[in-house]
């Protein structure tokens, strides 16, 4: 029975390897969530086996999904039934598969947060009632909120502040500083907080941004990874963590700022669109930053 309606569910669909499937994202395109290495990484730490299936025409490799049983890999709800609910965070995040512009497959896989971009890449896709915060450009941001966010970053530096790139921190500092800063910012632990040093050892190549220090203590840390695509940059925001006792300084929010400002100036530099996505739209703070944008379910 089971066999029956995985039939139904992949017909028109051949199973393809996950070389095919990289090479199918590197010719058109996906999100952080997608990613080749990202599906790899997780899903080889979750030990939940990837099946990967292909849509051709005239023999043509038109679109690649990458799939745990009815749902895309790295599905909550597969982790859930599997006994690894929180084992990795990527948040809500948005979701491009690899496609042909013109591909029309049909995707009946579960999935939420797909991308606008999959319109005429995919069929079978509903619009979902929430809706995802994608960063403005910096230049659509008001005046008084840039000023005050170089002052706030001014006035932090001159307290003896530091910005370091994250880069300049292995995988378990980094670990170490963000589940005590969340803790600190939530009052309760972070999603995968007890296998993320080694989630970030196996995404360490994808993640960017800044840390800021406050007499040589950590006080704010995002945890931001990025992929580039052949037509557009795309950067997940998962989460993040500050020291409540430095709120004075809002260092979250000049975080954010240097974060996403040297996202925009990457993208530009390549001359390509950015889908920098704070994750679901849904508290205040991001309206400040972003622009919603509507996402599809399947």
């Amino acid at each position: 029975m089971l066999n029956r309606i995985q039939a139904f569910r992949e017909r028109g669909w051949q199973v393809i390897d996950a070389k095919a499937y990289a090479e199918a994202w590197a010719r058109f395109g996906g999100s952080v969530a997608t990613h080749p290495r990202v599906v790899e990484q997780l899903a080889e730490l979750a030990q939940i086996p990837v099946r990967y299936l292909g849509w051709l025409q005239d023999g043509e490799l038109k679109a690649a999904i990458p799939t745990w049983g009815r749902h895309l890999a790295l599905s909550k709800d597969v982790l859930k039934r599997a006994g690894k609910k929180g084992l990795f965070d990527l948040g809500n995040a948005e979701i491009i598969l690899p496609a042909a512009a013109d591909a029309s497959a049909p995707l009946r896989h579960a999935a939420r947060y797909l991308s606008e971009l999959n319109q005429g890449r995919f069929t079978g896709l509903k619009a979902q009632t929430e809706q995802l915060a994608m960063a403005r450009a910096h230049e659509d941001l008001s005046k008084k909120f840039r000023y005050n966010q170089r002052r706030e970053l001014r006035l932090l530096e001159e307290a003896g502040g530091v910005v370091r790139p994250i880069s300049d921190f292995d995988a378990g500092q980094i670990a170490a500083m963000y589940r005590d800063l969340f803790q600190r910012r939530w009052g309760f632990p972070a999603t995968g907080a007890e296998r993320l040093a080694e989630v970030l050892e196996r995404l360490r190549e994808l993640l960017i941004g800044s840390v800021l220090l406050l007499d040589d203590k950590p006080i704010a840390i995002q945890l931001v990874y990025r992929v580039e695509a052949p037509e557009w940059i795309s950067v997940e925001y998962v989460n993040g963590g500050v020291d409540p006792e430095t709120k004075a300084f809002s260092p979250g929010s000049v975080l954010s700022f240097l974060n996403t400002q040297a996202a925009w100036e990457d993208a530009r530099a390549r001359n390509k669109p950015l889908r920098f996505s704070f994750g679901r739209a849904d508290r205040e703070y991001k309206d400040r930053w972003c622009n919603p944008v509507p996402v599809f379910q399947a």
